[in-house]
């Protein structure tokens, strides 16, 4: 049966709904171990925009509340409540409005997360609601009333109400096929975690991060001033060097306020990939394209070019963290970003801004402040998160010594894979940090498949050289050699690879076919097998860490937020006086939740308190 609740007398009651009070409602819901849960809304932002309809529905009953006159609040205590499980699609979009109009929820599941987990997020196939019951339950919806809801006043028609109802009456059915389908493939523990993560991620989105415009202002002028520069220092080189001399301008138009020295002599825009390109094929005539990768092979070539890419890493910063940056800004003075929480290794990513970008200089990061000033950052990460997965995963002696003592990794390694080259340097402080720096490099590029060829171009050496060096290394690291070897051949043969138990998230790789499978395909396929059970597994525990923290949190009534994560690290706010306490509750946490899949107490985790964002 379809119920109307509404407290408007001008409200029609359209056949096929009755029209009930809450109190009513109420009564029935509170037998319900499982309800399916739906709002529409005036707009996107529940900052900016009103919760027009809240929609319910149980085994037997479908309930569409007018939340612009009936309170609500009411349904608080089955919102807040665990044992009772609230079914959504994409929970974070409702959960949001509902914590605006004062409603926490728990024990979710969220449908669109559980169809994502099956597909590992894969960017080819549909999420929205009427994909997935199309998929499964052969549905097909209607989503003509959808837009109807945007600015909407007065009356419902009737065909929004049963457009509200159609997103909630079937969602019973669909979690039950989910189930189903995520037990046979064994990630039952990971949609759990996934459903509990969520709602950490709805929170962070939620509270946001204030950002003190001053400090972000400062940032901008340091980047213009450096750009009019490195533009200058380009122009040089033009007006210095015969061989560009076809760039030149012929005449230079001079004015009496103006020093000479300071009037450009080319009209090159450094901005326009067309106009670089014909400069540089003066020096490499088979050049082809001046994009981020290709250029940086030929970055030794000419000074010009590395003046190039520094140019365009600080147009990148100039366009991305100027003043345009400002839109993502709400009237609360703060970023609320928002979290895609599966992606294919596991791990998440952010949009509107993409606060995972940030760049991790202290400089940007440091203009994200306490609103109140009363309050400071407490963050933790994760200390070499993907070092100790890999050294856990590969039993590795050395690594597992070295991290167990605290002791430099990269200068252990460094001494045995260069041996006679590091004693030899005993004293000469550059020359052992180069060859730290070179291993370091081949240290953390074991979690994403690392090439000769990529670290050649890491360490600006002769691919020869680079594959020399990879082959040493695993000659001194046999454990890790074959920890690498065995998680690349198992994705390969397989067509899937999975992170760490006791999670066991799967990764399928769509173009895998077997023994037919293309072997270009075959080696990204390998990369990816060693690269997602590192990713992922880190992702999982950092998921974990999330939601034992809300859940503390809120359990606890401490003073407390969560506002931000960027891989290994989760950032809170607090009040001051709280801050030593907390921090000793937030490493606790932290290393909780490592000792679930790094059981020997290897992963640690590092704590501050700021007075700014900080990595």
């Amino acid at each position: 049966m379809n119920y109307l609740i509404t407290n408007s007398k001008s409200q029609s009651a359209y056949e096929g709904f009755g029209i009930i009070s809450i109190n009513e409602a109420i009564s029935h819901l509170k037998k319900c171990d499982v309800v399916a849960v739906d709002t529409e809304t005036t707009g996107f932002h529940w900052q900016d925009d009103k919760l027009l309809l809240l929609q319910i529905s149980s085994a037997e009953h479908n309930y569409v509340i007018d939340c612009r006159n009936v309170d609500i609040s009411r349904l608080a205590p089955m919102f807040s409540s665990k044992k009772v499980v609230k079914i959504f699609h994409n929970a974070k979009f409702d959960y949001k409005f509902l914590l605006a109009n004062g409603i926490r929820c728990e024990n979710i599941h969220d449908t669109m997360l559980a169809e994502q987990l099956i597909h590992c997020g894969k960017s080819s196939i549909k999420y929205s609601l009427d994909s997935v019951l199309d998929r499964h339950l052969d549905i097909t919806m209607s989503k003509e009333a959808r837009a109807s809801f945007i600015n909407h006043k007065g009356n419902f028609t009737k065909i929004q109400l049963v457009y509200a109802i159609d997103d909630t009456q079937y969602l019973i059915e669909l979690r039950q096929k989910q189930i189903l389908m995520l037990s046979d493939l064994d990630l039952l523990n990971v949609l759990e975690l996934e459903n509990k993560a969520c709602l950490a991620f709805a929170d962070m989105e939620y509270n946001g991060i204030y950002l003190n415009k001053d400090k972000w202002n400062k940032n901008i002028d340091i980047v213009a001033k450096e750009l009019d520069k490195t533009q200058l220092e380009l122009d040089q080189f033009i007006a210095q060097e015969d061989q560009f001399s076809k760039f030149k301008l012929r005449q230079i138009q001079t004015d009496m306020f103006t020093a000479t020295s300071e009037l450009r002599q080319t009209d090159m825009m450094w901005s326009s990939p067309s106009q670089v390109l014909r400069l540089f094929k003066v020096i490499i005539p088979e050049l082809d394209s001046v994009n981020a990768k290709l250029i940086a092979t030929h970055k030794n070539t000419h000074p010009i070019i590395e003046k190039y890419i520094h140019f365009k890493e600080q147009s990148k910063l100039h366009n991305a963290y100027g003043q345009d940056f400002y839109k993502y800004l709400h009237k609360d003075g703060k970023v609320h970003t928002s979290f895609q929480q599966i992606l294919n290794t596991g791990r998440v990513s952010s949009k509107k801004p993409n606060m995972q970008q940030i760049p991790s200089s202290n400089t940007y990061r440091n203009a994200f402040v306490p609103k109140n000033a009363d309050d400071v950052f407490v963050s933790s990460d994760f200390s070499s998160q993907e070092l100790c997965i890999i050294a856990y995963g590969s039993g590795d002696p050395v690594w597992l010594k070295a991290l167990e003592q605290g002791a430099d990794l990269h200068s252990i390694c460094a001494e045995l894979i260069f041996d006679k080259r590091w004693k030899d340097a005993d004293g000469n402080v550059a020359e052992r940090k180069r060859l730290r720096t070179a291993v370091k490099s081949i240290n953390f590029g074991l979690a994403y498949g690392m090439s000769e060829f990529k670290l050649a171009d890491t360490l600006s050496i002769p691919v020869k050289e680079a594959k020399s060096m990879i082959k040493k290394y695993f000659t001194v690291f046999p454990a890790i050699k074959k920890f690498l070897t065995n998680l690349g051949n198992y994705g390969k043969d397989n067509g899937h690879i999975r992170t760490f138990a006791p999670y066991k998230r799967i990764r399928w790789f769509e173009d895998w076919k077997g023994k037919e499978t293309d072997f270009a395909i075959l080696g990204s396929i390998e990369r990816a097998s060693k690269n997602t059970p590192i990713q992922g597994t880190g992702a999982d525990m950092t998921k974990l860490a999330l939601y034992k923290l809300r859940d503390i949190i809120h359990d606890n009534k401490y003073p407390v937020k969560l506002i931000m994560t960027v891989h290994d690290q989760i950032d809170t706010i607090c009040h001051k006086d709280f801050a030593e306490q907390w921090s000793n509750i937030l490493r606790e946490t932290m290393e909780s939740a490592a000792l679930t899949i790094i059981d020997n107490g290897l992963l640690k985790s590092d704590t501050n308190i700021t007075k700014e964002w900080s990595k």
